[in-house]
């Protein structure tokens, strides 16, 4: 590897770039004290974990990370998938409990990701497609934004679910139950955010409504009267993950799974995306082993599990980043936050942290994307549409696993029902082509030429087969060959070459001869493997389309002539 990225960095480092890593790292600070305290409170954690959860991985990814200017943190799409695994297990009103059920959830995601880096298993990520993350991210915003509306308005919300949420906040509105101080807390700070971003977006908004909000409280006395995030602990985080039996850790075994794969999804798109932009290339496993280390150095500290941030990120790059120093002042200015102001935050009020996350979550949404998603294809519409209620409505994790079975559906249903068609020449252009596409075109009297777009497997054999016998039945002449064009059939299984072997047979029992042209040689290769070398012999393969044809041709003649 040439020794790890961090250092690779520094020895390479230049004097120009320290002024600008050094203000994006200041600036960076506005964000990451705020959304990494609302990102935990977001996950059922002690707000203070955000902060834990922030300067250690940013610190251990300054050192192995291979990306520059990517910026680790709590996360919005992270959050529902840790309360789901932490709260159940937790002991009721105890926050140590909780936490320490999180940074083991943290140890495990990073174990995962360590393993697949090694592993070279970054392609799993393929496996959330771009439907299944438009409709995750949708829901994640939703279940965010509705779970963050009652400390918002200081109301007083018992329900589980989604729509049992949604139900009783409505319910505790209509009957008055808004508390007015929290309420006013709450919007101002989310009216400050939101004005700041559309007019005057130079300026972190965020930082200056927490700012107001802190001032307000301590100013008007307000301690007392709404809730309050509370002071942070003294001290440096120390190691937290005590008191987890291994029962625990069986039970968070399966969600650490979905999160690491959530987790390195989200960072390998950023990573690509942001290195791209600068010229630079950054391997996937390598990244995964990065992310992996970063979550259990945090889960170690009194974190919990992160990923890169969509929203942070994007700030680091603008206000001028060149390396991880940038990310490594940030995470220092939020540790000296936490050694010389603990109190600080005693003030902040529950109601303005929840601006801050419902305002980072709304980015979250896209409809724009769906629409477009409508427009351009129904099948990855309705995936789009079922992660989408399955995340809501089913919970997180399992709601992703609903919609990744779907996909697998999706393919099974395209592979087993691809598109086939008969080729047929044209006047005006040379070649073979599709004769749904050119009904003008003209068969060759004698010969069928079929053309089947997708591997031939179990699911779609016996169609392959039925598909050449309707053909040849239909054919306006008796048929003395049928020419596959083979260049589309990537792949091969057994029970599909016994429907060959069948198909063979049936026409050969006609007079009618099969031949295969532009047929690939893996393909071959498994013909012969798979034992029928013998009754495909070499005198039925043909490089290309036109020099089966021309075979046909010369045989034909050849009868003639006789």
């Amino acid at each position: 590897m040439g020794g790890l990225p961090g250092i690779v960095t520094a020895r390479g480092y230049r004097r120009e770039w320290l002024r600008t890593d050094v203000t994006a790292g200041l600036v960076l600070t506005a964000l990451l004290i705020p959304a990494g305290m609302g990102y935990a409170e977001a996950a059922g954690l002690p707000a203070y974990a955000g902060l834990y959860a922030t300067i250690v991985p940013l610190l251990a990814y300054a050192v192995v990370g291979p990306s520059r200017i990517l910026v680790l943190g709590p996360d919005s799409s992270l959050a529902p998938l840790i309360a789901a695994a932490v709260l159940p297990l937790a002991a009721v009103d105890d926050p140590d409990s909780a936490l320490a059920l999180a940074g083991v959830l943290a140890v495990l995601v990073g174990l995962i990701l360590l393993v697949g880096g090694f592993l070279r298993l970054g392609f799993v990520t393929e496996l959330l497609s771009k439907p299944i993350r438009l409709g995750y991210l949708n829901a994640i915003a939703l279940i965010v934004v509705v779970g963050q509306l009652p400390k918002l308005l200081g109301l007083s919300v018992d329900a589980s679910g989604l729509l049992a949420e949604i139900g009783e906040i409505g319910r505790a509105v209509i009957d008055g139950g808004i508390d007015p101080i929290a309420a006013t807390v709450g919007v101002g700070a989310l009216a400050i955010i939101v004005a700041f971003r559309l007019w005057l977006p130079v300026v972190p908004g965020v930082l200056v409504a927490v700012a107001c909000a802190i001032a307000v409280a301590a100013g008007a006395g307000l301690t007392d009267d709404i809730g309050m995030v509370g002071a942070l602990p003294e001290g440096l985080p120390l190691p937290s993950i005590g008191g987890v039996d291994w029962s625990d850790v069986g039970h968070l075994l399966g969600p650490a799974v979905g999160i690491a794969l959530i987790a390195f999804a989200d960072s390998g798109v950023l990573s690509r995306t942001f290195a791209s932009r600068h010229g630079e290339d950054v391997d996937g496993s390598t990244e995964m082993k990065a992310i992996g280390v970063a979550n259990v150095a945090g889960g170690l500290f009194g974190g919990f599990p992160v990923s890169a941030s969509g929203s942070r990120t994007p700030v680091a790059e603008q206000s001028g980043a060149h390396t991880q120093l940038a990310g490594v002042v940030g995470a220092l200015a939020v540790l000296l936050f936490v050694l010389l102001a603990p109190g600080l935050t005693a003030y902040l009020p529950d109601a303005a942290l929840a601006a801050v996350v419902i305002v980072a979550a709304t980015a979250l949404i896209d409809v724009r994307g769906m629409v477009r998603m409508w427009r351009m294809s129904g099948v990855e519409f309705a995936l789009a549409v079922a992660a989408f209620l399955g995340v809501a409505l089913a919970g997180v994790l399992q709601g992703i696993l609903v919609a990744i079975g779907l996909s697998f559906v999706a393919v099974v249903a395209r592979a087993w029902q691809p598109y086939r068609t008969e080729l047929v020449r044209t006047p005006d252009r040379p070649g073979f082509h599709d004769i749904e596409r050119h009904p003008g075109g003209h068969r060759i009297p004698g010969l069928v030429l079929i053309r089947f777009d997708a591997p031939l497997f179990f699911a779609n054999g016996q169609i392959f087969d039925e598909y050449v016998r309707s053909v040849v039945a239909k054919a306006p002449s008796p048929v003395e060959w049928v020419i596959i064009a083979a260049e589309p059939i990537t792949g091969l299984d057994t029970t599909a070459v016994d429907e060959l072997v069948d198909l063979d047979n049936y026409l050969e029992g006609r007079g009618i001869r099969l031949a295969f042209a532009e047929m690939k040689g893996p393909i071959k290769d498994k013909l012969i493997r798979f034992g029928v070398s013998d009754r495909f012999d070499g005198t039925q393969f043909f490089p290309t389309v036109e020099a089966a044809v021309d075979a046909f041709h010369r045989r034909t003649d050849r009868a003639a002539e006789h």
